[in-house]
């Protein structure tokens, strides 16, 4: 096992031992294998640095670290010099091509599957000055008079978002692309490009291998910023300004990952299962190509054994376009905890269906735990088979909308989190379960019973079925509701009419038997909804048995943000106390009815929800919502 160090100071020509270290981390990479170490010194390394060989398994990684106590950056953008003023506070530089190689971000528009802003005007081009990402201009006359951005509304609900760009959107930038040079134009009010630290991005990854099958790597303690990623759909190439590229085991850990263009981390598809055919053919719906992407992958390599079982944790991710965390396929049986991921998705340069700080398909046992997820577009979004996923002790604030989990069968279990901004939840599935939960905004369910989406053998990427979403098979313990100023709905009463068993469903269809299909459509399948809370207004299921109801209680429910820190204000009421209900055990979450499966741990032993959002653990009976140490009146939790 060998250390080798990279330092500013270093050669490549170097043996890339301590006293004699390379100069770019891409040839330790090139020569690194299992059981090898990699220490970066500090400085700022403008490169992707591109894996070349594998660990062999958890205990013989390949580690890429930045030296303790070091500050080590890695940028896909390089440092353009001679600005020349030709208008009010108008610069233009002229670049020579050979830069970019065969990769010039600002001639490729920002493209693919399920991006609605398909007029590619859009392009993957970035100027930063003084390490802030500029506006795009369309036109070279636009530079000269910035408007005020326009109101930006909830791609889902159209309702107005906050507004974190207002002051940026005057710092502009145009590029004509030429044969051989690229001329790029920008508005820097009134700062001098020549004196500041003035960027553009140049390469479309920071820590990407180009070979799939590089097992076995961490990566970790470094900055990584500023590149020019591509659009990645669930149906083309998931490029991320870091990812395993359809591998196996990574740690990605403790790293500030900021400024891509669209992805901060990719888990996911690799680019020979589809390369966004609905965009280049438009023969035949998206929604058949995404199927046809998921038998693909299956046929190339996708399992457990392959793919997947990535560790994300402790890493500070914001400023991306698209995603914090995007991934198909790849991101199963993955681990991603402690993230703090913010300011995804907000810049609305453009716009499309798969954006959010985590945006996950097939999350097969995927376990995304306390991650602090606020001023996303979206937070989190389960799209297409959410089976043994598991959403636990997160924090969702300041959001367009927090949770969203998408023509999934389960079982899912989201549990112990606080879902805060005005737009809580929209479940477009069955076979979840909401436990232990603050649900303190607008809720939407819904069924999709024109899309047919695949359902797995338990733990597994082998396709059991498919089926669309008939809506029901939900369930709902012991949460806490909390209905917002002009909220449209919050609640549990949406499923009212819903049989409240597996056997008055079944007994329901079989008064029209003989009967198949047509006999389960027409009939509303069970829920299981008891223990919960509902305040402000909230409502609850009209057959529910134990509940503590009071609608016109007000809670003054509140998130604060204090510096880096984070705190709860909720009043409760004198019953909140003593209204403590059961724990939740995987014998007392009814089994799934279309998967046929259980609500368990990924190795398929029992699992127990008494594990509270602050890490404390209960008994065999739990207050309503995430936070055991609540009382009766006022309180005010650090939760963060």
């Amino acid at each position: 096992m060998t250390t080798y160090y990279v330092s500013k100071n270093g050669s490549d020509q170097n043996d890339g031992h301590k006293d004699s270290p390379f100069l770019t981390i891409q040839k330790a990479a090139d020569v690194a294998i299992a059981g090898d170490t990699v220490t970066v010194h500090e400085g700022v390394y403008r490169e992707w640095v591109k894996p070349l060989n594998p660990g062999l398994s958890s205990r013989r990684r390949i580690v890429y670290q930045a030296a303790e106590n070091e500050h080590v950056v890695i940028k896909g953008s390089e440092v353009i010099e001679h600005w020349e003023e030709v208008g009010d506070h108008i610069w233009k530089t002229s670049v020579d091509n050979q830069l970019f190689g065969d990769f010039n971000p600002f001639a490729k528009a920002v493209w693919g599957d399920w991006l609605t802003s398909i007029d590619h005007t859009n392009h993957l081009g970035a100027v930063y000055i003084d390490g802030k990402a500029m506006f795009e201009a369309h036109s070279r006359e636009a530079l000269e008079h910035p408007k005020q951005r326009q109101t930006v509304e909830n791609f889902f609900t159209h309702e107005q978002l906050p507004d974190f760009y207002s002051d940026d959107t005057k710092y502009l930038w145009y590029a004509d692309v030429q044969e051989n040079r690229t001329v790029i134009y920008a508005n820097f009010q009134g700062i001098d490009p020549n004196t500041a630290l003035t960027e553009i991005n140049v390469r479309p990854c920071c820590f990407f291998p180009e070979r799939t099958g590089i097992n076995y790597i961490t990566v970790r303690n470094f900055e990584m910023a500023q590149t020019a990623t591509q659009w990645a759909p669930p149906t083309g190439e998931q490029q991320g300004l870091i990812g395993p590229h359809w591998s196996k085991g990574w740690i990605i850990e403790d790293n500030v990952i900021h400024d891509s263009k669209c992805s901060g981390i990719s888990l996911g598809k690799e680019l020979s299962t589809g390369d966004s055919y609905y965009y280049r053919r438009f023969d035949k719906p998206g929604y058949t190509y995404q199927i046809e992407t998921v038998f693909a992958g299956e046929h190339n390599g996708w399992s457990k054994d392959n793919v997947g079982s990535h560790i994300i944790r402790r890493n500070h991710i914001y400023n991306c376009g698209q995603t914090g965390i995007v991934g198909h396929m790849g991101c199963a049986f993955s681990q991603i905890y402690d993230n703090d991921i913010h300011d995804i998705a907000t810049r609305h340069e453009f716009e499309g269906w798969e954006i959010a700080g985590i945006k996950l398909h097939a999350a097969i046992d995927t376990q995304i735990r306390h991650n602090r997820i606020y001023r996303c577009s979206l937070g989190t979004w389960l799209d297409w088979q959410a089976q043994g996923t598991r959403v636990r002790q997160n924090i969702y604030y300041h959001n367009g909308m927090d949770f969203f989990v998408e023509v999934s069968h389960g079982p899912f279990l989201i549990e112990n989190n606080i879902f805060a901004s005005k737009y809580a939840l929209r479940h477009l599935s069955d076979g979840g379960a909401y436990v232990n939960n603050i649900i303190a905004g607008d809720m939407l369910v819904d069924d999709v019973r024109n899309r047919s989406t695949p359902y797995h053998l338990p733990h597994s990427t082998t396709i059991k079925g498919m089926t669309p979403v008939y809506g029901g098979d939900d369930r709902y313990f012991n949460n806490i509701f909390i209905s917002r100023e002009k909220a449209k709905h919050c609640g549990t009463d949406m499923y009212d009419g819903h049989p409240q068993s597996l056997q008055a469903y079944i007994d329901d269809v079989q008064t029209q038997a003989p009967t198949d299909l047509e006999g389960y459509e027409a009939k509303k399948t069970p829920v299981y909804i008891n223990n919960n809370a509902y305040f402000n207004g909230a409502k609850n299921y009209a057959d529910e048995a134990n509940k503590l109801s009071d609608p016109s209680f007000d809670s003054k429910f509140a998130i604060e943000e204090r510096g880096r820190s984070l705190y709860l204000t909720i009043n409760l009421p004198e019953a909140y106390t003593v209204f403590k209900v059961p724990a939740k055990v995987t014998d007392t979450l009814p089994h799934v009815r279309l998967v046929d499966a259980d609500f368990e741990q990924p190795d398929g032993s029992p699992l127990k929800i008494n594990t509270d959002l602050l890490g404390r653990v209960a008994d065999d009976h739990v207050l309503t919502g995430p936070i055991q140490s609540l009382n009766s009146g006022e309180n005010h939790i650090k939760i963060w």
